[in-house]
């Protein structure tokens, strides 16, 4: 009885020291690279930079960086599609989850390019360059025209097929 008591102990001292020592992987961001991260937008437009874009200046940002991945016109293949299937979400079928169909706010598609697109260099593109993106993006989800300008102004009021399919956004939260 005493030898499994002892065992056990045994154990889960050596699994404490274990997890205290850590698996010495990686290393501690420095500030410098965790501020270049800390660039959240939220719906209501807190955090978006100065710039702004058109549709009609996006698409040649969209043609040279994210065609590869998401299509001509955002039909996708072969990654994510990015454009249609409003109405798609209620029904029986599988919901067709797009910016257009599925993304409550405008904000957060400029958002998500600036922090993870392109794919291959996340990162990489100007202000200016997401917010033209951001534009095309809903351009060709029929949300905004060609000429339309997004920027910090417009793009929180830009309202999306499926701003009321999520719970409503209380800043602050």
């Amino acid at each position: 009885m005493r030898e499994p008591a002892a065992l056990a102990l045994l154990l889960a001292l050596a699994c404490a020291a274990a997890r205290a020592e850590g698996p010495g992987l990686g290393r501690s961001a420095a500030p410098s690279e965790i501020a270049r991260f800390d660039i959240s937008v939220g719906p209501d437009g807190v955090g978006l930079p100065p710039g702004s874009g058109t549709a009609r200046e996006g698409r040649m940002v969209y043609e040279a960086r994210c065609v590869a991945c998401h299509g001509e016109k955002g039909e996708g293949k072969p990654n994510d599609r990015l454009v249609g299937g409003v109405g798609a979400l209620a029904g029986q079928k599988p919901a067709t989850k797009t910016v257009g169909s599925y993304w409550p706010y405008a904000t957060t598609v400029f958002d998500y390019v600036r922090r993870a697109m392109p794919f291959d260099a996340p990162k990489s593109l100007r202000d200016e360059d997401v917010y033209a993106v951001t534009a095309y993006l809903l351009h060709l989800n029929g949300v905004i025209g060609e000429d339309a300008t997004v920027d910090a102004a417009t793009l929180p009021k830009i309202e999306m097929p499926n701003r009321n399919g999520f719970a409503p956004f209380a800043p602050g939260d």
